[in-house]
């Protein structure tokens, strides 16, 4: 086994403990190490092959900060962050159970369709009652006009002005409440089985958008900061000196020439090249791998 990945097994793995704080959690998440390619598929193997639930244990955790990035695209749906990201993270944990090491792809590549499956199905199953009461207000009116309609049915106004009253709530949110109950709740893309009539009052037969695909722009950024943490776990493996030559050269906004860095480090300027050379090889084998 590697005797790298044993020591960060032991030394470097801090288990997210329920402290009740999403924020300690995320932070505790961030701070567990991005594993190598080599240690995913070791580990990956290892599962496989021995049912090793040490090692998938690793490979979930080591991807937690995947599954919360993920969740936070979609706090617009008004659902508890937490929540989002339970969700996510048994998406998760169904990817590295069917993860094959031997396809050539990387973990988190092969997970973020089954995390985001997980966390799209949470919303669908809760979107309705979220969106019914979201306030106290609402909420009271929730619970107390559902009786009330029970009894009287449709409310003419002098109803609704006494409810309003009884309530300690304005008429207009005890008609909205009214709409919202007696409303039901209709399929964007309803299936193949749904009637004509029915698919053709579907918001997707006639809502069109112009705006970005929200999965392929969460994608897209989800490509970016992963490539960034591989990016800064390459230039954490350089000399001090090679990584601060690829930083001055490429990375800072006001980029050295070779014979600034020259004088600098009392070399060559063709001796800066070089290194530099050397150090950019190093960077592309470890973001190829």
């Amino acid at each position: 086994m590697n005797q790298a990945l044993v020591q960060r097994q032991h030394h470097s793995l801090v288990l997210p403990q329920p402290t009740g704080n999403l924020e300690q959690y995320i932070q505790s998440v961030r701070s567990i190490p991005i594993l190598t390619a080599e240690e995913e598929r070791e580990l990956a193997l290892r599962l496989r092959d021995q049912n090793d639930l040490g090692a998938a244990q690793y490979l979930v955790l080591s991807h937690l900060r995947f599954v919360v990035h993920i969740a936070r695209g979609y706090k617009g749906y008004g659902l508890p962050l937490g929540d989002l990201i339970q969700e996510g993270s048994i998406g998760l944990m169904k990817a590295v159970k069917r993860f094959d090491p031997e396809v050539g792809v990387r973990l988190v590549s092969f997970a973020v369709h089954w995390i985001r499956a997980e966390i799209h199905e949470y919303i669908l199953r809760n979107w309705r009652i979220v969106k019914v009461a979201t306030t106290k207000a609402q909420r009271k009116l929730f619970f107390n006009l559902r009786r009330a309609k029970k009894r009287l049915g449709w409310f003419s106004r002098e109803e609704v002005d006494a409810v309003a009253k009884d309530l300690g709530v304005s008429p207009e949110s005890v008609l909205e409440m009214e709409s919202r109950l007696s409303g039901h709740d209709l399929s964007f893309d309803p299936g193949a089985e749904t009637d004509e009539e029915e698919r053709g009052r579907a918001p997707i037969a006639y809502l069109a958008t112009q705006t970005p695909d929200p999965a392929e722009a969460l994608e897209h950024q989800d490509w970016e900061d992963n490539s960034h943490l591989r990016l800064q776990a390459a230039l954490d493996k350089l000399d001090e000196r090679s990584r601060d030559i690829v930083r001055e050269r490429w990375l800072a906004d006001s980029k050295s020439t070779l014979h600034e860095l020259a004088d600098r480090y009392g070399v060559s300027a063709e001796r800066i090249r070089q290194l530099e050379s050397n150090a950019m090889k190093k960077l592309r084998g470890a973001m190829e791998a």
